[in-house]
């Protein structure tokens, strides 16, 4: 009997972990894509058409859920950070991979948990034990690994990619103080933001698109909006501390996708500054998980 009711419980698990699995795959597609595209039209349009996009999967979930909930938020003015930080993520993250590889600027957007580590403990007011503010510590001097920093170190494309995962990290935090307002408006708002940054940052730089790169682009949005769905689902089904991990394999896949689309080998560099933050980011979900219940809300999402 008792083997019988483990089974279902052992099999919602490994949904779960397939499911994280194939969310991460579907986000590192969407940013492979969008590092295709920013190199023919501007970061602006890119943005617009995918934000259009995007709401080929919230409009069936937005005509469930109503608008009544969607304009009944709390917090209004937290809501407007969240959204302006997610918008900054998505916008500097595009720029960045205009000249950086794609491996590249993810190695700095997998620093994410470290800085959601420190921006809760400073927000928040989350106790974080001396041996989380080492591995936050250590996380830190990864990221300058990869920063290189000399003369002339913090290269504006850098920034981007530096600014862009404190951004994503601060929206992340935001998330932690919205419990009540549900994901469809969440992802709804935060897909007006970049729609609106989209529009006017298209001004001037407008490329008139064959039908095929109008395809491209919303299906940049729709990737994006699955793979937010899928990773929603599978912190449902299986513990946050289980799947944390697995969000690292947004790199392996940065790295193989880069490697055969745009043949950008990462360095010795990136790879070492990219290898200690990854192991700081473990030891801080290991801790988490060790003196409390990891929040879902510390699984970095998808980085845009």
């Amino acid at each position: 009997m008792t083997s019988v009711t483990q089974i279902p419980v052992r099999n919602v698990l490994v949904v779960g972990i397939l499911l994280m699995l194939a969310g991460d795959f579907m986000f590192a597609l969407n940013d492979a894509m969008g590092k295709w595209l920013v190199a023919s039209f501007s970061v602006g349009q890119v943005v617009l058409i995918r934000s259009i996009g995007a709401f080929v999967v919230l409009g069936p979930m937005l005509a469930r859920q109503g608008s009544a909930k969607l304009f009944h938020m709390e917090r209004r003015d937290l809501q407007f950070l969240r959204v302006l930080a997610m918008t900054l993520d998505t916008m500097l993250f595009y720029a960045a991979v205009v000249y950086l590889p794609l491996a590249d600027v993810m190695s700095f957007y997998m620093a994410g948990p470290i800085y959601v580590a420190a921006l809760s403990h400073l927000l928040l007011g989350e106790k974080v034990g001396w041996r989380r503010w080492t591995a936050i510590l250590v996380g830190f001097c990864g990221v300058l690994i990869m920063l290189k920093p000399s003369s002339s170190a913090f290269s504006l494309p850098s920034i981007f990619a530096l600014v862009g995962s404190l951004s994503f990290a601060f929206g992340i935090v935001l998330n932690r103080r919205l419990r009540g307002t549900s994901d469809t408006s969440l992802v709804t708002w935060q897909t007006v933001g970049t729609l609106v940054a989209g529009g006017v940052l298209t001004i001037g730089t407008w490329q008139t698109p064959t039908a095929f790169d109008v395809g491209a682009m919303a299906l940049l949005g729709i990737v994006s909006c699955v793979a937010h769905l899928l990773i929603t689902r599978a912190l449902k089904l299986a513990p946050a501390s289980t799947l944390a991990p697995l969000h690292y394999t947004l790199l392996l896949w940065a790295i193989v996708f880069g490697l055969i689309f745009f043949g950008d080998v990462p360095g010795p560099r990136i790879l070492i500054g990219a290898g200690v933050v990854v192991l700081a980011g473990l030891f801080i979900f290991h801790r988490q998980n060790t003196v409390a219940t990891v929040p879902p809300e510390n699984v970095p999402k998808g980085v845009s």
